[in-house]
């Protein structure tokens, strides 16, 4: 049965007995009320998520996803009529099946498999840097301070240097701020500054700069009406898991600070999938697992769908998992208590089905095959049923890198992101601050010393080696100073506010 208005052909049910019974639909007003994909590894998750990604782009909707493994940038190319897939087409009763390609931009904070992906410092903000950085309490108290300097001195934190600039003279200055803004320990510091240093080399620093990312980008539709599907390029970007967890927050919830509330659609403005879920709520402290909770529940009325997508239901927090109304369960393994705990949670989830047991049909599920339960008529999950999910119409498996290059060199977006862009800001202001300051304190010295050490050779008979000496050692201090230094004071107020507090400007 073919896709209709208004609704994304997921499969077709079966019966017990393994007939088919009846198509399933996401429907696309209940786009925006989330949806949880799961499953254990090899059990076809990749494929329902670019079913779904290719129809919502079909319908008009823009997608973001990340393309952990690569596999995911098929969807950029037609896919091939193979035995295999005709054969579940038929199974479902699609017809007719058509392959298609589907308008990609890809992304790649990188730069080597897409465009490049950037946000500022300033953008991210103290509770998600300090996330990512693993910060203490003590840390992260030092980290709101620093945002707070900055707001209040017109110091733009854009990348890597401008925050370590910040940080080298809150530690040289950390007695007269204390007063102000409250305990700046120079061991906290001390350890940020070391987290930085861990961060570039773990390849932050390609990240944090600009041009940031706008969102605009990544919620285009083509010429044909569809939505433009936003890959991120994720295999490198997930040997440092906590950037990649803590980026894909940072994008969603730039989506929640600047899109205007729109209430409920007819189809979603962004569907957002969000892979490699766990790696979001691992270790989190309890103030940022609310912060998602608060997002995903608020964001809906923005018209963004939040799609998680991970192995077990059991690494999302059940205030996070209430919000969930779209679920696919793929197959999932029952060896160990915990698994077997997970099965039992998975099944709870769903609506019952009096035809079958939801805990035993799960860990029975066949690869390609999923309970699935869709909101339905005014937003009630519908009863759970056992599906054959659809092929998907665009290439199942990855792109080769000359087909890659291609798309990128006839993005939309080609040339906006590229080139990385360094204008004036803290570190260049504090570094500029710095060397005025040792200027004057050079002058100053000049004119203390009774009259004037020269250099030999140039008059002043009166000079002594001891003096010509004195000399020479006070200007190579200076030196040292500026070196050591980035900053000694801060100058004007400016009241324009840089920081925005990602995540913080939501009310508790």
């Amino acid at each position: 049965m073919p896709q209709q208005d208004g609704q994304i052909f997921v499969g077709a049910s079966r019966k017990p007995d393994d007939s088919v019974n009846k198509s399933e639909y996401l429907t696309l007003k209940f786009g925006n009320r989330h949806g949880l994909i799961t499953g254990a590894t090899g059990t076809g998750k990749t494929v329902t998520l670019q079913v779904l990604a290719e129809g919502f782009s079909k319908a008009g909707v823009p997608v973001f996803c990340a393309d952990i493994k690569g596999d995911l940038s098929g969807i950029a190319a037609k896919g091939e009529p193979k035995d295999f897939l005709l054969k579940r087409a038929e199974d479902v009763d699609l017809s007719p099946y058509e392959f298609e390609q589907f308008p990609v931009i890809f992304w790649d904070i990188y730069g080597e498999k897409g465009h490049r992906v950037r946000a500022t410092i300033a953008e991210m903000g103290p509770l998600l840097l300090s996330r990512l950085m693993d910060a203490s309490e003590a840390q992260e108290g030092v980290l709101n301070i620093a945002f707070k300097i900055a707001d209040e001195n017109g110091l733009a934190l854009l990348d890597l240097k401008d925050f370590q600039a910040l940080l080298n003279y809150m530690g040289e200055n950390a007695s007269e701020l204390s007063s102000k803004y409250g305990l700046i320990s120079k061991t906290s510091v001390g350890s940020l500054q070391r987290s930085l240093l861990v961060l570039e080399q773990q390849g932050a620093a390609n990240f944090f700069g600009e041009p940031a990312l706008k969102i605009s980008d990544i919620m285009r539709v083509n010429n044909n009406g569809y939505g433009q599907v936003s890959v991120l390029a994720a295999d490198k970007l997930m040997m440092n898991p906590r950037l990649y967890a803590t980026f894909l927050l940072w994008l969603l919830s730039e989506l929640f600070e600047e899109l205007p509330e729109v209430g409920d659609p007819e189809k979603p403005r962004l569907v957002f999938f969000f892979d490699e879920a766990h790696l979001l709520f691992n270790d989190a402290p309890k103030v940022l697992i609310e912060r998602v909770e608060q997002v995903v529940r608020l964001i809906r009325s923005k018209g963004v769908g939040v799609y998680f997508v991970t192995q077990n239901p059991l690494d999302v927090p059940e205030t996070v998992l209430a919000q969930l109304g779209n679920r696919v369960q793929h197959a999932l393994r029952a060896y160990t208590p915990r698994e077997q705990k997970a099965v039992q949670t998975a099944a709870d989830t769903f609506r019952p089905n009096p035809a079958f047991k939801t805990a035993d049909v799960i860990t029975t599920l066949g690869t390609g095959e999923a309970l699935v339960s869709m909101l339905e008529g005014k937003g009630a999950p519908s009863i759970v049923e056992r599906t054959l999910i659809r092929p998907p119409s665009g290439r199942i498996g990855p792109l080769t890198d000359a087909e890659r290059q291609t798309i990128i060199n006839a993005s939309p977006v080609s040339g906006l992101y590229d080139e990385t862009l360094d204008r004036e800001s803290a570190y260049e202001i504090l570094a500029a601050r710095a060397g005025k300051a040792a200027e004057q304190a050079a002058t100053k010295e000049d004119g203390d010393s009774t009259g004037g050490w020269t250099l030999p050779g140039f008059g002043g008979g009166d000079s002594k080696p001891a003096a010509r000496g004195r000399s020479g050692y006070q200007r190579e201090t200076i030196l040292e100073a500026t070196m050591k230094s980035m900053a000694r004071t801060v100058a004007t107020q400016v009241g324009r506010a840089l920081v925005r507090g990602i995540l913080g400007s939501l009310k508790r």
